[in-house]
C-alpha cells in the first residue's frame, strides 16, 4: 500500500462524510435563516475543515486505544467495525498514530477559537465538550456507559449546531438567541442516528471489546436488548422528522428525511431477530449506515430547496 492509502485507511476516511453531511446541515440552516446576508463560503469551509479534522482526530485515538489494549488483535474486522488494522499489520507506529491524532485535535481547537473571538462564546462550550469526547471516548466514556451518548452528542448534534452558530451568531447575543427552536430541535436526529451508528456497529466486536475492558450498552445488556435500544432510536429519530412539520416548526419538505425510513425497520427488524448471529447481522450494519448518511444528507437537501 502507498502511504496515501494507508493513511486514509488509518484515518477511517470512508467514514469523513459522516460529519460533511452533519456540517451540511448546519449551513444550509444558516442560509435559510438569514436569506439577506452573503454567505460566507471561507468560514463555511473553515467549519467543515474543523469538523473533518475533529472526526479524524477520534478516529486516531480510537485506533491507538484499541491497538495498545489488543483489541485489534482479537477483533473479526468488518468493513463497519473491527478498525483500520493498519497498526496490527505494521503500516504505521503508535508514535505516528499518536501525533496526527493530537495535531488533528489542536488544528480542530484553532478553528474553533477563531469562531469562538469571531462568532460566539458558546462555539467554545461545544469545542471542549468535543475534545474531551474525542480524548476520552474509547479510553474512558466507552468503559462506563457513555460512549455511545457522547458520541451522539459531539459527532452529532453539537456538529449541526455548532456548524449554524459559527456561521451566524455574533458575540453580543445571548444564548437564547444563537440558534432558532428549529434548529435545535432538528439537531436531534442526526445525534440519535450517530448513536445508532456506533451502537450496531459494536454487535460483531462485543467479545473483543470486552476483553479490552470496554463497557458498553451491548456488553452491559446483552444483544437482545441492544437491538430494542436501537430499534427505539429509528422510531425516535424518524417520529421528530413526521412531527416537527405537523407542529409548523419545520416545513413539509422535511419528509424527504423519512425516505429512509422503511430500510431503517428493515435493519432494525434484522437486529431484533438476528442479533447474535454475525454472518446474518452484516446485511444491517451496511443498511445502518445508509439510513445515517441517508438521513442527514436528506434534511440538508429539504432546507436547500427552501432557500
Amino acid at each position: 500500500m502507498k502511504p496515501l492509502q494507508i493513511w486514509l485507511a488509518q484515518t477511517r476516511a470512508n467514514f469523513l462524510l459522516l460529519v460533511v453531511f452533519l456540517v451540511a446541515i448546519g449551513l444550509a440552516y444558516a442560509a435559510k435563516y438569514h436569506p439577506g446576508e452573503a454567505f460566507n463560503w471561507w468560514h463555511a469551509i473553515l467549519i467543515l475543515v474543523g469538523g473533518i479534522l475533529a472526526h479524524v482526530s477520534v478516529n486516531l485515538f480510537n485506533e491507538l486505544s484499541d491497538y495498545k489494549t489488543k483489541i485489534d488483535f482479537n477483533t473479526e474486522r468488518t468493513p463497519f467495525s473491527g478498525g483500520s488494522g493498519m497498526l496490527p499489520a505494521g503500516l504505521t507506529k503508535p508514535s505516528q498514530v499518536r501525533f496526527a491524532a493530537w495535531l488533528s485535535l489542536l488544528l480542530a481547537g484553532v478553528i474553533g477559537l477563531y469562531f469562538t473571538l469571531t462568532a460566539h462564546w458558546s462555539i467554545a462550550v461545544i469545542s471542549l465538550i468535543g475534545a474531551f469526547a474525542i480524548v476520552f471516548y474509547t479510553d474512558t466514556l466507552a468503559r462506563m456507559l457513555m460512549g455511545e451518548l457522547f458520541a451522539g452528542l459531539a459527532l452529532g448534534s453539537l456538529v449541526v449546531l455548532g456548524a449554524y452558530v459559527a456561521m451566524t451568531a455574533t458575540p453580543s447575543m445571548s444564548i437564547l438567541e444563537i440558534a432558532p427552536l428549529e434548529v435545535w430541535l432538528i439537531a436531534i436526529p442526526p445525534g440519535i442516528l450517530t448513536s445508532l451508528l456506533l451502537l450496531l456497529n459494536e454487535f460483531p466486536d462485543v467479545e473483543a471489546d470486552r476483553s479490552g475492558g470496554r463497557k458498553h450498552l451491548v456488553i452491559k445488556y446483552g444483544k437482545k436488548v441492544a437491538a430494542r435500544h436501537y430499534t427505539a432510536g429509528v422510531i425516535t429519530t424518524f417520529a421528530i422528522i413526521l412531527l416537527l412539520p405537523l407542529a409548523g416548526i419545520s416545513s413539509f419538505w422535511l419528509y424527504l428525511a423519512l425516505l429512509p425510513l422503511p430500510v431503517a425497520l428493515k435493519a432494525a427488524h434484522t437486529a431484533l431477530t438476528h442479533g447474535g448471529d454475525n454472518a446474518k447481522l452484516m446485511p444491517a450494519l451496511g443498511m445502518n449506515v445508509m439510513v445515517v448518511l441517508g438521513t442527514d444528507l436528506l434534511i440538508a437537501i429539504a432546507v436547500i430547496l427552501q432557500l
